[in-house]
């Protein structure tokens, strides 16, 4: 029987999100060395690919692969605590997708391309119209609706999500020029000479990583490509280009379907994909009134809802009073007889008494001990700060002991503090 759809039903329906989740994210340094950047935590409570996944579902798809490769298991447990919501009885849909030699039993995945090639037999098995597929690690608000939209009435072949980035930073980007109709003449992947927009020196159009394909024309791309012995199998560098030289590849400006709470809000994306970028995203949310609004319930980050108490403050003793100003608190925090400024603290953090903690990212379950003095620091997960440690006011003493960027942000883990012990 055919169901006939009516004209202005959602697209999202009959779509699917692939989202790739498999890289290591190795510019994060220590902080991927035990999970994949799509599992770092951000924002108090979530995890950076929390908001690609709650894009797709706030945007109406209720069919979501996540491809897995790099030390996926903290990612994988995430996805299952959290994620594990969708019903099959309501036609949704939630797949975790390990490199599991499904093609080739001595292969893992070789490249974005690949790790959708390799599931194709399970994309078909659910006939979706369209795949929009997605980066894990990256933060922003936006509805899909408006981009699966723009795909059909350009009849293009790929849409590719753009945004308008600085030309200094635009060289870890794909980066695209487009024509006045927003037809993409030229994609160039991670160029070390970006052009510049025309009309627009200093910037260049990136891509954000997001593609929308309709679903038969994708895999009949795969397949060609899965058989090419000079190719990476990677979207960037050889299936996007391919398409803007034989087909009808467009652009897609973020402007048009970006999530603000109000209209004169920016246009949030960000690449936490360095320290200094991780941190200065997650003290920004701080601000009085951030770029990111995490208190949107209209467009809500859903995440694994741990079961925790409040958070606590206690004693009001002169030079022992426990308070936080500018700060995000998370459920399960107890500062005690200690001062957090302008600073973000996870699940579970406890700060003992005379501690002080300014421009701090903190990490779930990380301790810090009495008369510490911390400052433009990220303390990573577990972490337990000894008594009286001075970070962030010697900067050739937090070098030696630390992992220290150019910007004097500390990058503090656990087995840095064991060498110190040792």
């Amino acid at each position: 029987m055919i169901n006939p759809q009516h004209a202005d039903a959602p697209l999202a329906r009959s779509a699917m999100a692939y989202v790739l989740a498999g890289g290591r994210g190795s510019r994060l340094l220590e902080l991927t060395d035990n999970r994949a950047k799509p599992a770092v935590y951000f924002g108090g409570k979530s995890r950076i690919i929390d908001f690609a996944l709650s894009n797709a579902l706030n945007s109406g798809i209720r069919r979501i692969g996540v491809a897995t490769q790099y030390k996926a298991h903290s990612l994988i447990r995430h996805l299952q605590r959290g994620w594990n919501f969708f019903r099959p009885e309501r036609n949704e849909t939630f797949d975790i997708l390990p490199a599991s030699q499904r093609v080739n039993e001595t292969a893992w995945y070789a490249g974005t391309a690949d790790a959708v090639y390799q599931n194709i037999d399970i994309i078909q098995d659910y006939a979706p119209k369209f795949i929009v597929l997605l980066a894990g690690d990256h933060v922003y608000k936006q509805d899909y609706e408006f981009m699966l939209r723009q795909h059909v009435q350009d009849g293009a072949d790929v849409t590719v999500g753009c945004i308008e980035v600085p030309r200094h930073d635009a060289r870890g980007f794909g980066v695209m020029h487009v024509d006045a109709d927003d037809r993409i003449t030229e994609f160039l992947e991670k160029p070390a000479d970006p052009p510049e927009i025309p009309g627009k020196p200093g910037f260049a159009l990136a891509s954000m990583g997001i593609y929308v394909f309709c679903t038969d024309f994708l895999i009949e791309q795969l397949r060609r490509d899965a058989v090419d012995r000079h190719s990476q199998h990677d979207f960037g560098r050889d299936i996007i280009p391919y398409i803007v030289r034989h087909g009808r590849a467009v652009a897609h400006r973020f402007s048009r379907s970006c999530v603000r709470s109000t209209a004169n809000a920016e246009f949030y994306w960000r690449d936490v994909g360095t320290i200094d970028a991780y941190w200065a995203a997650n003290i920004d949310l701080t601000d009085p009134l951030p770029g990111l609004d995490l208190y949107d319930n209209d467009w809500p980050i859903w995440t694994y809802a741990e079961i925790t108490p409040p958070g606590k403050f206690v004693h009001d003793d002169e030079g022992r009073r426990g308070h936080a100003i500018d700060s995000l608190i998370s459920g399960g925090c107890i500062v005690s007889g200690s001062t957090v400024r302008r600073s973000l603290l996870f699940t579970g953090v406890h700060l003992h008494s005379f501690a002080t903690v300014e421009n701090a990212v903190i990490l779930p379950r990380a301790v810090v001990h009495r008369s510490a003095r911390l400052r433009n620091v990220i303390i990573d997960r577990s972490v337990v700060i000894p008594e009286g440690l001075v970070v962030g006011e010697d900067p050739l003493a937090d070098a030696k002991r630390f992992r220290r960027t150019e910007k004097g942000i500390c990058l503090i883990t656990q087995p840095m503090l064991d060498r110190l012990a040792a």
